[in-house]
């Protein structure tokens, strides 16, 4: 597994599961950032800690390839072209 990456306010951990078949499933987990507190961090009042809601999608198994690598490079590429077409219906 990757460390996760930023992509346009969104971050974005792909990761590869080597299955019993010796193939590699691409899988991605896409989490919103949550906004950043003004002032000193860690000095959020209660009432807008609550307000902030981080969104968190799981795709599992989006394919199945030879390599890890291949496998980490398609979950990032399906990553970016899923937060852009979400940004671009909004």
């Amino acid at each position: 597994m990757t460390a996760p990456i930023r992509y346009k306010g969104y971050e974005v951990a792909p990761s590869a599961q080597q299955l019993p078949n010796g193939l590699y499933a691409a899988n991605l987990t896409i989490g919103t950032l949550a906004a950043a507190p003004s002032g000193t961090p860690g000095a959020q009042p209660a009432s807008a800690r609550s307000s902030n809601r981080q969104t968190i999608v799981s795709f599992d198994a989006l394919d199945y390839f030879f390599d890890e690598r291949h496998a980490l490079a398609y979950a990032c590429r399906w990553a970016r072209m899923w937060i852009d077409e979400q940004r671009r219906c909004a």
